[in-house]
């Protein structure tokens, strides 16, 4: 279940919830009971390294195969 974090605009506080994808937007209320929050907006950070061979083959597509003008 997909996690969202929101801040409180009464007390400032920032927290996260797990609640399903359709319940994304509806309200939440702070762990002090405060009504008045936002959700915002969260970052994904992907860290690792990726190589690509020296014997990859070109594959014809649109940067490879000349179709760009």
């Amino acid at each position: 279940m997909p996690r969202y974090e929101y801040r409180c605009r009464t007390c400032g506080d920032t927290f996260e919830l797990s609640r399903p994808m359709a319940e994304s937007s509806a309200p939440a209320a702070c762990p002090q009971g405060h009504e008045d929050t936002v959700k915002l907006l969260s970052t994904v950070a992907v860290g690792g390294t990726a190589s690509t061979p020296a014997t990859a083959p070109s594959s014809g597509g649109c940067c490879g195969g000349g179709c760009c003008g």
